[in-house]
């Protein structure tokens, strides 16, 4: 299966400079949470602004055109159909982690979206690309507040995507 995970502000940004523009550390657990003893793609920017280390507990596969790209207990793939062909044979979730040209390279492949929306509005260079809403139905929504350590109101969405009728 194939989802796509990302957290975003009021207004879809997702990034700036490569990072995330927010400290939110109960997004960072639900992550984790959902990414664990999974697979998660990533563009080479992306990966490099998280420090080109994997996560820990996942299979991080980096998509990058440059076909000398290395990196250290990761795989590296160049094409989409690369990785199509993985998460056909992959038994657990491949999620799609960023950045914003990998989201919408995906998005047409994904079965579930999992978005969190902060109830803020962040100075940002990197939007969530535009998504065909009326494709997808709301399974689920839980909201958070914040606290002492989450300094936003949020809420967690997941999404599934319609069935198209025959």
């Amino acid at each position: 299966m194939l989802a796509a995970i990302w957290a975003q502000d009021e207004k879809g940004t997702i990034g700036k400079e490569n990072r995330l523009p927010w400290h939110l550390p109960n997004d960072l657990k639900f992550f984790k949470q959902m990414t664990e003893d999974n697979t998660i793609v990533m563009g080479r920017k992306t990966f490099e602004g998280m420090g080109s280390r994997p996560l820990p507990n996942r299979q991080t596969i980096v998509l990058t055109r440059d076909k000398g790209y290395r990196a250290k207990g990761v795989i590296v793939f160049h094409t989409i159909d690369e990785v199509l062909d993985y998460a056909k044979t992959f038994a657990g979730i491949t999620f799609i982690a960023g950045g914003s040209a990998v989201y919408e390279d995906f998005l047409p492949y994904c079965d579930v979206l999992y978005r969190t929306v902060i109830h803020h509005i962040f100075d940002g260079d990197t939007k969530f690309p535009t998504v065909a809403w009326d494709d997808w139905t709301l399974i689920n929504l839980s909201e958070g507040s914040k606290d002492e350590k989450n300094s936003y109101d949020y809420q967690f969405e997941t999404y599934q995507r319609k069935v198209a009728a025959d």
